[in-house]
């Protein structure tokens, strides 16, 4: 059984127009798009047309509607004003990123309290088609607007896992996002093929939750972590912070790392608040059998002090900054 939504097909909009004159423009519309091969159904007073179809649409001359009456979506997405429908347009970039896997990964080092490399995370890298550079918050929001986040998550998935395969005695953290996972058993098959096809052991990768803190669906979380248990590779729990409910999903989900959020890490030698922070989460990890790692550690004095508090891993530009390769390799 496939997923859908790891394809990158031609989006299809809904067109809703929202009052009577709008939609007894509907006929004319239709014709004069038929008329150019493009396929529309409507149903009620909603236009459905692929992507390609909308740019027809929209050279249409809209000058009679009550284009503030006209709003569209893709999927169950939400309802959008009309004039929004550009920027859609405009993101169509990301799709190519995906289809064409413009994507390459960067090695972090992630220490012990030695400083010697125990593990790396696999971070990715895009660019468009032209070499530019794209930011990770850009791709990924534009990705969630598109309703790609399905496809590039795996995509992130399966390029970190062939990167992973090249490390030696090094654990790999490859991050994940629960929300793109609608079922372990399917969408999971073919990253455990690859890493099995790579010759790798599975405890050598540890999948990391990416934004801990926002996830809602908790039962979900616990069925994609105990899919990948039963396949034999850990879990990690990332950006772990203040609050009741991070402390919930530790004792609930029992993760094989904790990450202390870096927000906590910052000045945690100097900081009374972050310190208790810290000695909080360090006990929750210590009680759940979590190894504790703390990450974005840039200063001598942050080190000592987490070292001493009883953190054993650590990540952060004092070890090293993301490189195109990892540093022992």
């Amino acid at each position: 059984m496939g997923c859908n939504s790891c394809l990158i097909e031609d989006l299809q909009y809904e067109i809703k127009m929202n009052n009577d004159h709008n939609q007894s423009a509907l006929l004319g519309i239709i014709k004069c798009l038929n008329s150019r091969k493009i396929e529309v159904t409507v149903k009620e007073n909603i236009l459905c047309i692929t992507e390609s179809g909308v740019k027809e649409l929209l050279g249409l001359s809209m000058d009679g509607l009550n284009q503030q009456l006209i709003s569209f979506r893709l999927h169950t997405q939400e309802w959008k004003p009309i004039s929004e429908i550009e920027k859609m347009l405009e993101m169509q970039w990301v799709d190519e990123v995906i289809k064409k896997k413009l994507i390459t990964c960067h090695f972090q080092p992630i220490v012990n309290v030695s400083g010697e490399i125990f593990a790396y995370e696999i971070l990715s890298r895009f660019v468009k088609e032209d070499g530019t550079l794209i930011y990770p918050s850009d791709i990924f929001l534009a990705a969630k607007n598109r309703g790609r986040l399905y496809a590039l998550d795996r995509l992130c998935r399966m390029t970190a896992v062939k990167y992973a395969s090249c490390l030696k005695n090094k654990k790999a953290f490859i991050n994940f996002i629960p929300t793109s996972i609608y079922s372990p058993e399917f969408c999971l098959q073919s990253t455990t093929r690859l890493a099995n096809h790579l010759g790798m052991d599975p405890s050598q990768i540890v999948f990391e939750v990416v934004e801990t803190e926002k996830v809602v669906d908790i039962a979900h979380l616990k069925k994609i972590l105990a899919f990948y248990k039963e396949k034999g590779f850990e879990y990690a729990l990332d950006d772990v912070g203040e609050g009741f409910s991070t402390i919930e999903l530790l004792e609930d989900l029992k993760p094989h790392y904790m990450k202390l959020d870096m927000q906590y890490v910052r000045g945690v030698d100097s900081d009374l608040k972050k310190q208790q922070i810290a000695k909080q989460f360090l006990h929750k990890a210590t009680e759940t059998g979590s190894i504790p790692l703390a990450e974005g550690v840039e200063e001598i004095e942050e080190f000592e002090w987490l070292k001493q508090a009883g953190y054993q891993l650590f990540q952060g530009y004092l070890f090293g900054k993301p490189s195109p390769h990892a540093m022992d390799e």
